[in-house]
């Protein structure tokens, strides 16, 4: 059972991946992030000194704080925040039993660099279908929840990630990294890269990758998300209204390979003896 203002790793991990998840903050020291540079699926780094000049950053969202073990870096950053009126709970054994109960972690060195306000920027071409709305998800859920994505022209993407210092993604392309490997789509490719092979998301996986790559025999689920892709593509004429959309449509996908893969249903429901 969970002490008053901390959170067990059981809990956090039903959070992860989810809407409700709450912004997750690593706060280990220099030396002990060094020893395993990897991160809580959504975290962010900052300096634990140095919490009442950042603790505005998360006005009006309830946090969790990370430090290894879960004792008075973790316990006492939280504390300072609800000082600053901000919900804040300690994460209980810390990234250390985070590690030890096989929970999935993101190496820190395949997080693209950030901007002056600590987001990622991602580009890749205009009117997304699949793999260009699943992979925002899946960094938004699962790598960076302010992540910034920009839609262009196809002929303009690279030289716009030059100028804008954007990662380039699901585009083919010299030294483009996120995108299709072989038989393998982008989805696949960040699911991999990420250190995100949890079961839930590699079922996923299999029905991006079905839908995407025209292998609609992968997954039984692969014809429907094409066709509500394309149906939302037609919806929206505006890029970021259709990621939005495409957002509570992979939410959903992803809490039925969690959840809810072994429920049926069916109507009129059979009454018992008829």
């Amino acid at each position: 059972m969970s002490s008053p203002n901390t959170i067990s790793i059981d809990k956090l991990a039903r959070l992860i991946g989810t809407p409700k998840c709450p912004a997750l903050i690593d706060v280990c020291t220099d030396d002990d992030f060094a020893c395993d540079p990897r991160l809580v699926p959504g975290a962010v780094r900052r300096p634990f000194a140095s919490v009442s000049d950042w603790a505005h950053e998360f006005k009006c969202r309830s946090v969790v704080v990370i430090c290894k073990k879960g004792l008075k870096l973790g316990q006492g950053v939280a504390a300072w925040l609800r000082h600053e009126g901000i919900p804040a709970d300690s994460l209980e054994g810390g990234v250390v039993a985070w590690a030890e109960a096989g929970l999935p972690m993101v190496p820190e060195a395949k997080i693209p660099n950030r901007d002056t306000q600590g987001r990622t920027v991602w580009i890749t071409r205009s009117r997304p279908k699949i793999d260009r709305i699943a992979c925002p998800w899946l960094i938004r859920r699962f790598v960076d929840p302010r992540a910034v994505f920009l839609f262009v022209h196809p002929s303009q993407v690279l030289a716009a990630a030059e100028r804008f210092n954007a990662t380039a993604f699901d585009m083919e392309g010299e030294g483009v990294f996120w995108s299709h490997r072989g038989d393998l789509c982008t989805f696949d490719v960040m699911v991999e890269e990420f250190g995100l092979t949890t079961e839930p998301l590699l079922r996923l996986a299999t029905i991006v990758r079905g839908a995407d790559t025209a292998r609609l025999d992968l997954a039984p689920e692969a014809a429907g998300l094409l066709a509500t892709s394309l149906g939302l593509s037609r919806m929206y004429t505006d890029d970021l209204e259709q990621l939005e959309a495409g957002m509570i449509l992979y939410d959903a996908l992803y809490r039925w390979c969690r959840d809810a893969t072994d429920e049926t249903h069916t109507w009129p429901v059979k009454k018992q003896g008829a």
